[in-house]
């Protein structure tokens, strides 16, 4: 019997490595290791001079291997001041890091390549890297249980770049059929390269995932476990054309991602694998919200919304669910020719909207489908009011992994007092922005809302951060590492659940204790659902 926990553990590592790895790389290629080992305790502003590094991402990359326990990170929110001091792992784990040059070397060819199919070019050089951890890249198993555990850290953080972009490239192509996994098969039944293909199974069976036999490839229970999951990696390995810029982010020009035009892709995260990654994990956390629009739709008429707004609707899949809930499980489901249920859909994206009205159009969904934008709640409820008759005070708000991801404005309200609870790493545009201010800019958010949601609500699924010390003591139990990264980097603000919570009460919000969820529900928690609600 395998041990689901332990598998579990190997799938937050194998995270952590894909952000650790680029991080550790940028700041070894450019002498920062070298300087904090010989310094023992620094400034993040002392060494952002020394650098010439943009403080924002620089600090968002040392709290990432502080997160690892690699480093000790402490931010001071009434001084501004953040320092850095090395601590019982620090050389052990820095004379270690050249390690990672192989994948993120990897990493960076593989930007000129195609996301979702493997080439030969990027393929001969993750066969050599399989070669090499396979042999444990001739690491001697140390005596010293310390440094062992870091040389385990760092070897599964590598095996995280071999398995994750791996994984979901294949599950993405229908690897993980059922087709596939109920019986043995061939390579060239799956591959129009079955030598490369045949080289990636070979590795999977060094892992203990597939059993090969007489040149037929079956899954074990291991590889069952992790093929059930591949989605667990997808969001993380959306965000590699970021961690494969790292170092420009740090020390170059840290707008190199944001470099488009107006109507071109975004070219920081592969979106199209980003929605499929997130669609897996977000199951658990849609259950839940089943439960609570069950019981809004079920109270009295006169107590219930007039209808839902999902704002950044996506694909209007959380909204075609939504009705389907509502439809099926609810008193008001049964009352739907009296009391209509006024859907809205709202996104910023233009292409969003069209797929979003082509699916519930498809769905046989009434909805009304509108441009808005999060950070100005006062257009859309004018929109809404003169073309549609509808009062956005009338609806349940609805948002999954929305507020972290606005766009950043300087607050026009600054408190001088606050000094902010988070520990957390903020940038835009590689400028270093402080926990405080970034508290002042969510409150300013919140009180946009707050007029239009104090009635029915707010109900928020939210993605959170963690101090970096929980998450060093609680590695393999958390995506913490993964999250910070994938959002620092790309200038979103995530803040721990605690201190969103406190800020939104300032708002005139208050989460309704009844509903409240954190997942996982202790201290590391990295996502939460909230009605919040005026009072």
């Amino acid at each position: 019997m395998t041990d689901k926990s332990q598998l579990r553990s190997s799938i937050f590592r194998h995270l952590d490595g894909l952000a650790v790895a680029p991080v550790a790389i940028a700041l070894k290629n450019n002498g920062v290791l070298e300087f904090i080992l010989n310094k023992k305790q620094i400034q993040l502003a002392e060494l952002t001079t020394a650098f010439k590094a943009n403080e924002g991402y620089l600090n968002v990359g040392l709290r990432i291997l502080a997160s690892q326990g690699f480093l000790d990170y402490e931010v001071d929110n009434g001084s501004q001041e953040i320092v850095i001091s090395v601590n019982e792992k620090t050389e052990t784990a820095f004379s270690l890091f050249h390690l990672y040059e192989d994948v993120v070397d990897l990493l960076k060819f593989s930007t000129q390549f195609h996301p979702r199919i493997f080439e030969d070019a990027p393929f001969e050089k993750l066969n050599l890297i399989f070669e090499k951890y396979k042999k444990n890249y001739g690491i001697e198993k140390s005596e010293d249980n310390l440094t062992n555990s870091i040389q385990d850290q760092i070897l599964k953080h590598i095996e995280g770049y071999l398995i994750g972009p791996t994984v979901v490239r294949l599950a993405m192509n229908g690897m993980f059929h059922k087709y596939f996994m109920e019986t043995s098969f061939r390579p060239e039944e799956f591959h129009k390269s079955p030598e490369n293909f045949k080289k990636i199974l070979d590795f999977f069976v060094h892992l203990g995932w597939f059993l090969e036999k007489n040149g037929n490839y079956q899954f074990t229970e291991v590889g069952l476990f992790y093929a059930k999951r591949a989605s667990a990696y997808g969001v993380t390995v959306s965000y590699l054309p970021t961690f494969a810029k790292i170092e420009d982010l740090i020390f170059g020009d840290p707008a190199v991602l944001r470099m488009i035009a107006d109507g071109e892709n975004e070219i920081h995260v592969d979106r199209e694998m980003n929605v499929w990654g997130s669609g897996g994990a977000h199951d658990t956390y849609f259950k839940v919200v089943d439960e609570i629009l069950v019981k809004l739709f079920n109270l009295p008429i006169e107590e219930q919304p007039k209808g839902i707004l999902d704002m950044g609707c996506g694909n209007g899949a959380f909204l075609q669910h939504i009705f389907e809930v509502i439809d099926r499980q609810t008193l008001r489901g049964k009352m739907l020719n009296e009391y209509p249920l006024f859907l809205v859909g709202a996104d910023y994206n233009q292409t969003a909207l069209k797929v979003t009205r082509a699916n519930l159009i498809k769905a046989d969904i009434w909805a009304k489908v509108i441009w808005g934008d999060i950070g100005n709640p006062n257009v859309l409820s004018d929109d809404l009011k003169e073309n549609y008759n509808i009062d956005l005070k009338d609806l349940l708000n609805v948002r999954t992994f929305l507020d972290h991801n606005r766009i950043w404005e300087n607050p026009k309200h600054i408190d001088k007092n606050r000094i902010s609870k988070s520990t957390g790493a903020f940038a835009y545009r590689g400028k270093r922005i402080s926990n405080n201010l970034v508290e002042d800019n969510l409150l300013e958010h919140l009180q946009k809302w707050s007029p239009y949601v104090s009635k029915f609500g707010l109900l928020l699924i939210e993605l959170h951060t963690v101090n970096p010390k929980l998450t060093a003591n609680n590695l393999g139990k958390t995506p913490a590492t993964a999250y910070d990264a994938t959002h620092g980097f790309s200038d979103q603000y995530i803040i721990e659940t605690d201190v969103f919570n406190s800020v939104a009460a300032e708002a005139g919000l208050f989460p309704d204790p009844a509903i409240f969820r954190r997942f996982p529900d202790a201290d590391i928690a990295t996502v939460s659902i909230n009605l919040l609600k005026g009072n």
